[in-house]
């Protein structure tokens, strides 16, 4: 059994990481953190009126199945408490931790292979170009009953660009040794293939 064995794939929101984390996962049997979502459950929590720090210390396991996750208002706010020092410092060692679980672990994020897992055996930065990942989102949006414009879909997309890449702590950015993978114009089925290549390289030697 594998120990300790860590996949770090970070990039922009709607690059297509979530979808090539998780089929990753599923190939070789590893466990899967979207961190984004500890980062939204807290968001959700400020939204009803919590402080920051208080909701990221107060976080539930439960917090992550609440509906309201994947709604723009609170992937806004999740990008604005991403934003506070105090916040990330309190949920590092949750992730920390499910990275050095038995089994192999893939984590998805923003700063998994720049501050959460710098050691980590594999790094990806998944990204895309803003207008393709605005897109996507907006379709996804729409498919939900979402009324939204995609004008909206893409101010919102570039406002967190800039708050992610912008913040002074643990800002979105490849690590030094991240493969990046630009899925602007590569089909998704693509993009996994290429993360399963590059993990399997990595694999120790299973005798």
């Amino acid at each position: 059994m594998l120990n300790g064995f860590t996949v770090a794939i970070d990039g922009p929101a709607a690059s297509g990481k979530g979808t090539i984390s998780k089929a990753v996962a599923r190939h070789f049997g590893f466990a899967h953190l979207d961190t984004g979502l500890l980062y939204r459950a807290v968001g959700a929590r400020v939204l009803d009126g919590e402080l920051p720090e208080d909701a990221a210390r107060a976080l539930v396991p439960a917090d992550l199945e609440d509906d309201r996750l994947r709604s723009p208002e609170v992937a806004q706010e999740a990008s604005r408490v991403a934003a506070v020092p105090e916040v990330r410092a309190l949920l590092v060692d949750f992730q920390r931790s499910f990275a050095a679980r038995a089994g192999g672990a893939v984590l998805d994020g923003r700063d998994i292979g720049t501050v959460i897992c710098p050691d980590a055996q594999v790094k990806m930065f998944v990204t895309a170009r803003a207008d393709v990942r605005a897109r996507r989102r907006f379709e996804e949006l729409r498919g939900k009953g979402v009324d939204t414009t995609f004008e909206a879909v893409l101010a919102d997309v570039e406002a967190r660009d800039a708050r992610d890449m912008g913040r002074a702590d643990a800002p979105l950015r490849p690590a030094p040794d991240a493969v990046q993978v630009d899925t602007s114009n590569l089909a998704i089925d693509a993009a996994v293939e290429a993360a399963v290549a590059l993990i399997a390289e990595k694999l120790p030697a299973r005798g």
